[in-house]
């Protein structure tokens, strides 16, 4: 008897090592989704086709670790941004830079292009918004109003608006045939990581780092929807092609939305990791990710999700319930009137124009190197070029099996003979679920009846093995010793640890944070003092100017740390503490001093032990600063805010 197999939703496609150092940003290409841009430390920005090892087009020109990419809608242009401040714009059909554009002041961190005209925005670190003409190689409008990074840039698909999500927790709407600010949304109470617009209806969803998502009324400018239950940061959200749900991307995690009434239509365990970015091509979701100089390709399949119709009754009854109305935008909603011709004319030139001096120069300074030209041909052919036979449609990927043993009989004369057909990889190892869509080969091996084996006289194997050999069934002391063999020092580390923070908890309980976070650091155990702020990380309100005091200078340990967890929650730290309390600072010493009784006494003094940390730790983030590599543009930003000090 054959045992059916069932394809499973979601799995691993591939993963690669795109840069020869760190992988710093990504993007996909969302008309085909099969197309992938990743920007590296090595100040490259590297082409490829999704499910093909090998890079299509290496692009060069940067001299800092490139920060953002997107593509156009087209997929035939790319712009990234630097660490520098600087966008470099290439033509991937002609395989050759169009333009260098030049004025942030600080690194870029969030790109978008027009729809449909010759104009791309970005935002920066600096908090800065610059809307760019590509054909006059200039910045044309500047956008302020924020007061952290800006870390994602939407147009509206009719091209009137701009939406910007900032670290700020703030979204704002910009028109750009006015030149202003429409209105603002501050209902997240983290920064934001993304915005994206509803394909037809008046209509934005934003993802957070307060672990929500939540939509917008475009029309009414009020919030209509938030969601519950993610497990962590909102990175990623894509609207579905035909508008009837929100797909949200946070750790290891994606979900299905529905508003009007809210509600979550499926939940899928991918185990991707901190996605960053989506894509729908053929009824799947293309998903990646990055870690270290390594980028990973996951597929989901739409098909086998639901993505409509009430949870609990769909539960139940197996079978979707129609979504309303306003959910799919037919009647509810104004949708966005598309114009049929661009909304800033042509170049006068033509697109191809002869180039200027000035563009020489770039073109030296940067090049468009195709290492795959088979790849390069197919995917980046010439428009110009009249094909006689009709484009190639893309196929969705194989899902592979749940199941990867298969069954059958073998009938021949006396008891039936059982054949197990296992699933081989290339270098012959028996393997578990398919997690991935690499080919395998399937093996069929004849079973050959085996003579008895003789047994050796006067030996008793049970002698020499342990009972869970002999037995097939390991107790969990022994489990838990064999698992310990060899990690004596990670367990006593981990012992002590947890002892630490009961402590430390058995404090929190009765509700005196400071006194908590004393006895953190009394321990004298870094990984302690982390474990402690990335709570009060997570819920600014706690923060007092009394903690400052404490943690200011087990933040400067942390900056100086060789962990990059340790770096990264000091900075977090210390960009809360900027935010929340320099203003009452600087306001307090500036302060002339009070006559007859001196009631600010204490406040003042407090602020002065905060100053002068304050100053130590600007030595510390102006020198790291000067650093290429992940935390080069956080301090970067954090020298931005610690510049009144010097004043």
């Amino acid at each position: 008897m054959a045992l059916t197999n069932t394809t499973i939703t979601s799995w691993k496609l591939q993963e690669i090592v795109a840069h020869s150092s760190n992988v710093s940003s990504l993007v996909l290409g969302k008309a085909s989704g099969r197309l992938l841009a990743t920007g590296g430390e090595d100040c490259r920005v590297n082409i490829w086709a999704v499910s093909k090892p090998n890079c299509i087009m290496s692009l060069t020109g940067h001299t800092s670790p490139v920060e953002c990419i997107q593509f156009n809608s087209s997929e035939e242009r790319v712009v990234a941004g630097s660490q520098s401040g600087s966008l470099r714009l290439w033509d991937l059909e002609a395989a050759k830079i169009l333009r260098t554009l030049m004025g942030h002041k600080a690194s870029v961190c969030s790109l978008d292009f027009h729809p449909m005209g010759e104009y791309l925005a970005s935002g920066s670190v600096d908090s800065n918004i610059k809307l760019w003409d590509v054909r006059r190689k200039g910045c044309v409008f500047r956008y302020k109003g924020h007061t952290q990074p800006v870390h994602c840039l939407a147009f509206s698909p009719d091209g009137k608006w701009l939406a910007s999500a900032s670290d700020d927790s703030t979204i704002k709407l910009w028109d750009l045939i006015a030149g202003k600010m429409i209105t603002e949304f501050t209902s997240h109470t983290s920064a934001v990581n993304v915005v994206q617009f509803h394909p037809n209806e008046y209509l934005l969803a934003s993802g957070s780092a307060d672990r929500t998502v939540k939509l917008w009324d475009l029309e009414k400018f009020n919030m209509i929807g938030s969601s519950e239950g993610e497990t962590g940061a909102v990175r990623s959200i894509l609207f579905n092609p035909d508008g009837s749900c929100l797909y949200s991307g946070s750790e290891n995690t994606l979900r299905v939305y529905g508003w009007e009434p809210d509600r979550c239509f499926d939940v899928v365990h991918v185990g991707w990791g901190k996605v960053s970015d989506l894509a729908i091509s053929n009824n799947q979701m293309i998903a990646v990710s990055y870690s270290q100089n390594n980028v990973s390709w996951y597929v989901v399949d739409l098909s086998r999700l639901k993505k409509s119709g009430s949870v609990i009754q769909g539960l139940i009854q197996d079978k979707p319930i129609p979504a309303p109305t306003s959910a799919l935008g037919t009647t509810l909603r104004r949708n966005y009137e598309r114009p049929t011709t661009s909304c800033t004319g042509q170049d006068p030139e033509g697109e191809r124009r002869s180039p200027s001096s000035e563009d020489e120069k770039e073109d030296k300074e940067s090049s468009a190197e195709i290492t795959n030209p088979e790849d390069y041909k197919e995917i980046f052919q010439p428009h110009s070029v009249i094909s006689r036979t009709p484009p190639k449609r893309t196929e969705p990927f194989p899902a592979p099996l749940e199941h990867s043993f298969s069954e059958s009989v073998l009938e021949k004369p006396g008891p039936a003979v059982k054949i197990v057909t296992p699933v081989i990889d290339r270098a012959g190892q028996l393997k578990g679920p398919i997690t991935s869509s690499t080919p395998v080969q399937r093996v069929e091996p004849t079973v050959i009846a085996a003579a008895p084996r003789p047994v050796p006289i006067g030996l008793n194997a049970g002698d020499f093995l342990s009972s869970a050999v002999t037995t097939g069934v390991m107790g969990d002391e022994e489990a838990l010793a064999q698992i310990r063999k060899g990690h004596d020092t990670m367990c006593v580390m981990l012992t002590s640890r947890y002892k630490n923070l009961d402590t430390v908890r058995s404090v929190w309980a009765s509700g005196d944070v400071k006194t908590s976070l004393d006895s953190a650091v009394s321990m004298n155990d870094l990984s302690i003092v982390v474990d402690v702020l990335n709570i009060l990380n997570l819920k600014p309100s706690l923060w007092k100017l009394d903690l400052c005091t404490s943690i200011l200078p087990q933040i400067e340990d942390l900056l100086q740390s060789k962990y990059e967890s340790y770096v990264q929650t000091g900075c977090i730290s210390l960009k809360l503490i900027l935010k929340r309390f320099w203003p009452l600072i600087s306001d307090t010493l500036a302060a002339p001093p009070s006559v007859g009784v001196d009631i600010t006494r204490e406040e003042r003094l407090k602020c002065k032990a905060c100053y002068k940390q304050l100053k130590n730790l600007s030595n510390v983030v102006k020198n790291r600063a000067e650093q290429v590599g992940r935390h080069g543009s956080t301090f970067k930003e954090l020298q931005l805010l610690m510049a009144p000090l010097d004043c």
